[in-house]
């Protein structure tokens, strides 16, 4: 049974340092089984945003990009909680994508992040965080959060809670 998306939230970022503490915010939220899926073009703040991701959580190293490995697995020292980070850019296909684990690393209740999940729509979860990353001008970025799940559409909200911000409804618009 296909999820519908329950919740959406446009927000920008003005610089870097942005899009990571925006990234950093989610991190902190994030509990097992959580997926986040990041989309955008090469450079769009994709690794920036895990990054942030990655030091919100508790990883014990900092998030790189994956690009060349496909995937790292970090660890949280506090619980031995894991996070796996996963970049599809040199994947052409959800066929793949399969021979690298990710049915195990899905079913194995951590948490996970894809960058270029468009590239395995087949294989995603349907209940998911998706992230587009538009890019504008210097390090101005459109981020367009979109939540499918309950659980996803909760972690949407809390994380706008954390900035501060008033939730306007399921579908709330830019701040």
């Amino acid at each position: 049974m296909k999820v519908a998306r329950q919740a959406e939230w446009l927000t920008i970022s003005e610089t870097t340092q942005r899009t990571e503490a925006l990234g950093a915010a989610l991190g902190e939220l994030l509990a097992p089984g959580d997926v986040i899926c990041l989309a955008g073009e090469l450079g769009a703040g994709k690794t920036v945003f895990s990054r942030g991701i990655g030091a919100g959580w508790g990883a014990t190293a900092p998030l790189t990009s994956p690009t060349y490995n496909l995937v790292h697995e970090h660890i949280r020292r506090a619980d031995r909680a894991r996070l796996f980070h996963l970049d599809f850019y040199r994947v052409s296909r959800a066929r793949e994508a399969e021979t690298l684990g990710i049915y195990e690393i899905l079913e194995g209740g951590d948490i996970v992040i894809f960058e270029w999940p468009e590239r395995v729509l087949d294989i995603l979860p349907d209940q998911r965080l998706w992230i587009d990353f538009l890019m504008r001008e210097d390090d101005e970025r459109d981020l367009r959060f979109g939540a499918w799940g309950e659980r996803h559409a909760a972690l949407l909200n809390d994380l706008r809670q954390s900035l501060g911000l008033k939730q306007r409804g399921a579908h709330a618009a830019g701040d």
